[in-house]
């Protein structure tokens, strides 16, 4: 099994021009990265009035998932920290703008500008120390925080990844809830190994009805009923309470032990000679989780 792009060489250097022109050019990559992007556009939820929206899309590369938004109407401004990859979209003629950066630095746009964004493979790069000045925690906290205030409120951003492990999953979207954004992650084919897709769908501002995170696709293409996600302990999505402190845990496996119980074993303590409470309306009341 090949090892994963992220852990072989820092993007900028890994996408090289061979490397560029080589992902360009391979139709089953084209293939994937046009699926996935119907797919982000598709939970982006944008209102179907026809106007075209200004989108962001974040590791734009060579354009390959650009050219999906362009389909649909829109227009789009991409970023890539790979020179190589945005000279390969200049060849393709790609229609939209272009940028050379680093989302771990911030994407320097202007506040409420942006109508949705997309990224498909790229934010999972930020877990990686590349440099000794990179630190993971401060790159996503940066990249979250310009996100989150370069979107026009109300507006979402969907992000594909592949975190290496549920550890990097709960760091990516830990940083973007403290960001301010509400959601939680969408998985497409749960129980497939080779389709399964996890989306970060992040709404910009406080959660409502309209920010409600949506169904992951199950393995006949449909939306996933309530009951195959509480199946699969890594399909639930994230409420934004989950950002606040957790309560402390309490074992599933409890027996709870009723008023009988507790009636019987003071009558067995009694017998035993022993100085036992009476018994009142109070005894075994369960109480409240808080005071």
């Amino acid at each position: 099994m090949a090892s994963r792009p992220e852990l072989q060489a820092p993007p900028e250097i890994f996408y090289n021009d061979d490397e560029a022109r080589k992902y360009t050019s391979s139709s089953r990559i084209i293939d994937i990265q046009a699926k996935l992007s119907e797919r982000a556009l598709e939970l982006l939820a944008l209102p179907d009035d026809g106007v075209p929206r200004l989108l962001l899309d974040i590791g734009c590369g060579s354009g390959l998932s650009g050219e999906t938004l362009t389909d649909n109407g829109h227009q789009w401004i991409g970023l890539d920290i790979s020179q190589s990859m945005l000279d390969i979209a200049l060849e393709r003629e790609a229609e939209g703008d272009l940028i050379l950066g680093d989302m771990g630095q911030g994407l320097g746009l202007r506040p409420g500008v942006i109508d949705g964004a997309i990224s498909i493979s790229a934010v999972q790069w930020l877990c990686n120390a590349d440099k000794s000045s990179h630190e993971p925690r401060i790159r996503l906290k940066a990249f979250f925080g310009s996100l989150y205030r370069c979107l026009a409120r109300g507006a979402r951003a969907v992000l594909q990844v592949y975190p290496e492990n549920l550890a990097q999953r709960e760091l990516i979207l830990g940083f973007a809830m403290r960001a301010g954004f509400s959601g939680g992650v969408v998985v497409d084919y749960p129980h497939s190994t080779k389709k399964r897709k996890e989306y970060l769908v992040l709404t910009c501002g406080p959660p409502s009805l309209s920010s409600a995170t949506p169904k992951g696709k199950g393995e006949d293409g449909e939306s996933g009923s309530d009951e195959d996600s509480s199946d699969d302990e890594e399909n639930q999505s994230v409420s934004v309470s989950d950002r606040h402190r957790p309560r402390k845990k309490q074992k599933l496996n409890k027996k709870v032990k009723g008023r009988e119980w507790v009636l019987r074993k003071k009558e067995q303590m009694r017998r035993k000679g022993n100085a036992v409470p009476l018994d009142t309306k109070y005894t075994a009341r369960k109480r409240k989780a808080r005071f």
